[in-house]
């Protein structure tokens, strides 16, 4: 095996390794938001009595999420029953402009739930996401089976 053989595998390694390092100043975590399933607080909702609540945990390189136009939409949630997603509004969870990095826990309230057929019960699931103001999308978290109950 020649030298050439064995500096070209060393120096792409090294590149690689330099590629992902951060830069002083850089946010601890990308500014494209994600989130995770933390909770739901119940597996079954009586229709138009019942809230479920869904807990998020995101993290935002540049804490520009949600906006203060309330007719922004900023929260999508999508029911597996329906063809459309529901766009709701969220408020920043930084001061706007503040260009810090952003990390916590997020309740989103689903109220006023309801069956769609006539039967006595329905399962879903939602999908949730959000939009920050730079238009960056999070990537999509879905819920655990929730039974709609008459």
């Amino acid at each position: 095996m020649n030298a050439r053989h064995l500096i070209l595998p060393a120096l792409a390694t090294l590149l690689a390794g330099t590629a992902c390092t951060k830069q002083a100043g850089d946010p601890p975590f990308p500014v494209v938001p994600s989130i995770s399933l933390v909770s739901m607080n119940r597996a079954e909702v009586r229709e138009f009595q019942d809230t479920l609540e869904v807990l998020l945990h995101y993290r935002d390189g540049d804490g520009d999420l949600g906006h203060p136009d309330p007719d922004i939409p900023t929260l999508i949630v999508k029911d597996a029953r329906l063809a459309e997603a529901d766009s709701l509004h969220l408020q920043p969870l930084a001061p706007v402009g503040a260009n810090v990095a952003i990390e916590g826990d997020l309740r989103v309230m689903l109220p006023r739930l309801f069956l769609l057929g006539n039967g006595s019960k329905e399962t879903t699931r939602f999908r949730i996401r959000l939009l920050d103001r730079a238009g960056n999308e999070s990537n999509e978290v879905q819920t655990e089976p929730v039974t709609l109950l008459r």
